[in-house]
């Protein structure tokens, strides 16, 4: 079907305004988890794709934020943004943490934090861990279409756990954002034992994006990036945690991440979320990213170039997911069907549209589209051939009237 492909704009504005809603934007349908490991309920929140098509087979990447109930809207925003060109379009699940957050994602037990008792509820991460392993995550998989390629985001406590997770558990997760991780915890636990870990354990090919807020020294604002290492008080622990893991990580490149590590000077604990989203995203699924656009849109390119690019992109995505997935999305090889079309190159457009209907056999738009091309070649017979596989697929009026009009022809 021809239809005003928008792709940038589709890019961008990847969410459907609810009619029936006085609110402009809705995000993260929320659902629960009774948990057994933590005989409690847990609230969670999914997102679904743009793309998501109830009657479709096609399942997608996940996302799992901890603390979703707060930063579910900026992962969501974010990923609209930026899903397609930069990342692939994910299914996002947000986890709360609005109850029993200390004692969750603290990874041991202590008596004492920065110099005071500490008698908060603590240390629980283990069982925390349990529940997203063996109950979380298989509810997610057996109610909505995701794949097992997952990628987990927390923020400081948050962030501790998700390097305590990569450590504990290295294969639950594709990818981990680790923000403003609170790596000081227990004398630096954590933070030892990934030292240790990373040289000892296989974490080849996983991802890692780490980062670290501007405020280095609660009560000396002469403590900078500079100088913060030289200084050996509890007010930097915090900070010196951190960069020394990942000065670690720097040092020993046989560990094989997929690895980055951001400052960011101008912002604090609770604002440094915003930007680590954006920029972990980003630099995790780089690989993700289009190649060769330019000989794409160049008319000179070759059909054969064209289609070794297209195969080359598919097997690069399936070396990273673990699975086959189409290396382009339906509207973009779509568009470049009918773009070449109108450029009078027939081979190209035929060559899109072949692709299209290669990677989304399901989808009638696909074979609709493949018979406008054979009608621009006066081919009424394999026109009507695809739109009669379009309205055995779609069963719409639509499709029902243009196989008659073919009919006459």
């Amino acid at each position: 079907m021809r239809t005003v492909l928008y792709v940038i704009i589709g890019l961008v504005l990847q969410q459907t305004i609810c009619a029936q809603s006085d609110y402009l934007y809705q995000i993260g349908k929320k659902d629960s988890v009774y948990s057994n490991i933590l005989n409690e309920s847990r609230d969670i929140y999914v997102q679904l794709p743009y793309s998501y098509n109830a009657n479709s087979n096609e399942k997608y990447p996940v996302i799992y934020i901890l603390d979703g109930d707060v930063l579910l809207p900026t992962v969501v925003n974010i990923h609209d943004f930026y899903s397609g060109g930069f990342m692939p379009e994910m299914i996002i699940v947000g986890i709360s943490n609005a109850v029993n957050r200390t004692r969750d994602l603290t990874t041991s037990k202590i008596t004492s934090r920065r110099g005071m008792p500490y008698n908060e509820e603590h240390g629980e991460a283990k069982h925390f861990l349990s529940f997203i392993k063996t109950e979380l995550i298989p509810y997610i998989e057996g109610k909505y279409p995701v794949t097992n390629y997952r990628t987990l985001i927390g923020h400081s406590y948050a962030g501790l756990f998700a390097i305590y997770t990569m450590l504990n558990q290295p294969d639950l997760f594709a990818n981990y954002i680790s923000i403003d991780p609170s790596l000081d915890w227990d004398d630096q636990k954590i933070m030892k034992q990934a030292k240790s870990d990373f040289l000892n354990k296989n974490f080849n090919g996983k991802g890692l994006f780490m980062s670290l807020g501007g405020q280095l020294h609660m009560q000396d604002s002469g403590i900078t990036i500079d100088n913060v290492m030289q200084d050996s008080s509890e007010y930097t622990l915090f900070a010196r945690s951190n960069i020394e893991l990942a000065q670690f990580i720097d040092k020993n490149e046989s560990i094989g991440l997929n690895y980055e590590w951001q400052f960011y000077a101008n912002d604090l604990h609770g604002t440094i979320p915003q930007p680590s989203i954006k920029d972990g995203l980003i630099s995790l699924f780089q690989w993700y990213q289009m190649e060769n656009t330019d000989a794409i849109n160049n008319p000179e390119t070759s059909v054969s170039e064209l289609i070794r690019i297209i195969e080359n992109r598919e097997a690069k995505l399936k070396a990273h997911f673990g699975y086959s997935v189409a290396p382009y999305p339906e509207d973009l090889l779509n568009m470049s069907g009918y773009m070449n079309m109108e450029m009078g190159q027939p081979d190209k457009s035929k060559m899109y549209f072949e692709k299209a209907i290669q990677y989304y056999p399901e989808s009638a738009n696909v074979y609709d589209s493949m018979a406008d091309y054979y009608e621009s070649q006066k081919d009424y017979a394999n026109a009507l051939r695809c739109v009669s596989k379009a309205f055995e697929i779609s069963g719409s009026d639509y499709h029902k009237e243009r196989l008659e009009k073919l009919k006459k022809l």
